[in-house]
């Protein structure tokens, strides 16, 4: 299985590349794992938030492939504990899954459509993040998750 993160907008901060970068590598050495970034919209400030998601949503349903499981990374998704989510994912590989996808949106979240596209969503927490945020933190909690499933010694409880 190949697990791919789709989110929209560039990260600009040095530090959160530096993170994203790190914890891809490590995670390269469990599973596949493949990040996109779509470039930000041009000219936001005349779309409306409607208009934006609308936009963002058609570029994000051209990188889906029919046979895609897609989970959205979303507040009002389903939480859990990192155990619970290693197990989530076990289940997926289990499954002969060939991709899961997981999206981060934009600031203003999610289209209608991309919502009727989706197979699920997840809440990382109940706090608000930045989108920019966010991508480290999914891909360090994927690796934890790994880590969990070979039972290495990076996760404590």
């Amino acid at each position: 299985m190949q697990i791919k993160l789709i989110a929209i907008g560039k990260t600009d901060q040095a530090a959160i590349q530096s993170l994203e970068k790190d914890y891809s590598t490590r995670l390269s050495h469990y599973i596949r794992f493949d990040f996109e970034q779509i470039p930000d919209l041009k000219n936001t400030k005349s779309l409306s938030e409607a208009s934006q998601k609308e936009k963002e949503g058609e570029l994000i349903l051209r990188k889906i492939q029919t046979s895609d499981e897609v989970i959205l990374l979303d507040e009002k998704g389903k939480g859990f504990t990192s155990e619970e989510f290693s197990d989530f994912l076990q289940k997926k590989m289990n499954s002969g899954l060939r991709q899961l996808i997981f999206v981060i949106g934009g600031p203003f979240g999610f289209s209608d459509a991309v919502y009727a596209r989706a197979n699920g969503k997840i809440a990382l927490s109940k706090m608000t993040f930045s989108h920019q945020m966010i991508r480290p933190f999914f891909i360090e909690q994927v690796y934890r998750a790994m880590t969990i499933l070979r039972n290495e010694p990076y996760h404590h409880k």
